[in-house]
């Protein structure tokens, strides 16, 4: 039997079918690592629904500008982050808080505030 798979594997078709699908498993995982879309997303990339609730928010008085991240489950909005520039005060997050909560239909405190680190 050894002696069998030992002829089997001296073959030079043998040894280069072998060698072909070893390159071929090693593109299909290179491939699949770098090309495929899979479950990667793009924190940047955001929702007509986020963009509409930032604009909103950067009307209200003291936000210059505000970004808008919505966490949702099955569809439905649970939660809101905001990241905002300009004047930060009890008074602005407040106004944030409440604004966000209300547009998605959510509680104030799943609504979650925070001034932007940008000068």
């Amino acid at each position: 039997m050894k002696e069998k798979l030992k002829n089997f594997f001296a073959k030079k078709s043998v040894k280069t079918v072998l060698i072909l699908l070893i390159a071929l498993a090693l593109l299909l995982a290179v491939w699949r690592v770098f090309f495929s879309k899979g479950e990667t997303t793009d924190v940047s990339a955001q929702t007509e629904e986020e963009n509409r609730l930032s604009r909103l928010l950067e009307k209200i008085e003291g936000v210059e500008e505000a970004s808008v991240m919505i966490g949702e489950k099955d569809g439905v909005p649970v939660s809101a982050v905001i990241v905002f520039q300009g004047e930060d005060g009890i008074l602005v997050r407040t106004r944030l808080t409440e604004a966000a909560a209300q547009a998605l239909g959510i509680s104030n405190r799943e609504v979650h505030v925070f001034p932007s680190d940008r000068k």
